[in-house]
């Protein structure tokens, strides 16, 4: 498999494959490339709608510019520990936080989330800006959504705020999904009355409805039954090797 940034040529490729409708794996293998990798470049650049392979191009020759410019080789990539190799877990979050802006949260609340997700310990405001390279009053924007949808909990160490990825993220996400599916359930419900049984969109919607009802009951059953795995805890904790500042 090929490693390296991707070419000119592939963003074309990529740009083509969205033009026909063609799923990111399957661009991912036609191109030989991870298919995070494929997400990533289409949702830093325009989404698949507003994908452009030249704009693409230039964007990303102009994003690695400024790194050079701004700072010596490594000097975002914050210190780690138990040995690992800090631009690898950079890397990593940018893929967590690709794949979560997918989902629909903005970018700079799935980039907290991603460096977040990815820390031993809470962080404060000013510890994510500095990991991220962005703006105090970016991070300030993002924590409040994130904290707001409950994907954040928000701490004290008795002088500042920190923040640290709940447990529950999981948990959390898959119960607003259930909610989304029973509000539609009962919507679809109302719409058999309004349309009348046995009609073509009456019978539709009513088959929505219990199908939702049945899918929702089966996600509450398993999240309930799943949800102490999120706590579940290492036997036996690594050594690290390396300070973390968090």
């Amino acid at each position: 498999m090929p490693g390296g940034r991707l070419t000119q040529q592939e963003r074309q490729q990529i740009a083509a494959g969205l033009s026909d409708g063609l799923a990111y794996a399957e661009i991912a293998r036609r191109l030989d490339r991870p298919t995070s990798t494929i997400t990533r470049e289409v949702m830093r650049n325009g989404g698949p709608a507003g994908y452009r392979a030249e704009l693409a191009h230039h964007a990303t020759q102009r994003r690695t510019r400024r790194r050079t410019q701004a700072a010596p080789r490594g000097a975002q990539a914050a210190p780690q520990p138990y040995g690992r190799d800090a631009e690898a877990v950079q890397e990593f979050q940018e893929t967590i936080a690709t794949i979560v802006m997918a989902s629909g949260l903005p970018k700079m609340a799935s980039r907290v989330l991603g460096c977040l997700y990815t820390a031993d310990t809470s962080l404060t405001a000013s510890e994510l800006a500095e990991r991220l390279q962005v703006s105090a009053a970016s991070v300030s924007k993002a924590v409040t959504l994130l904290t707001g949808l409950e994907l954040i909990r928000r701490e004290s160490d008795g002088r500042r705020e920190r923040y640290v990825v709940d447990n529950d993220l999981w948990y959390q996400s898959m119960i607003r999904s259930i909610r989304d599916n029973d509000r539609f359930s009962e919507a679809a419900r109302q719409g058999v009355a309004v349309l009348g049984r046995g009609t073509p969109a009456g019978t539709r919607l009513e088959n929505a409805a219990r199908f939702l009802d049945f899918v929702s009951e089966s996600l509450t059953r398993a999240v309930e039954q799943a949800r102490d795995v999120l706590y579940t805890k290492p036997e036996t904790p690594p050594e690290t090797t390396a300070p973390d500042r968090g």
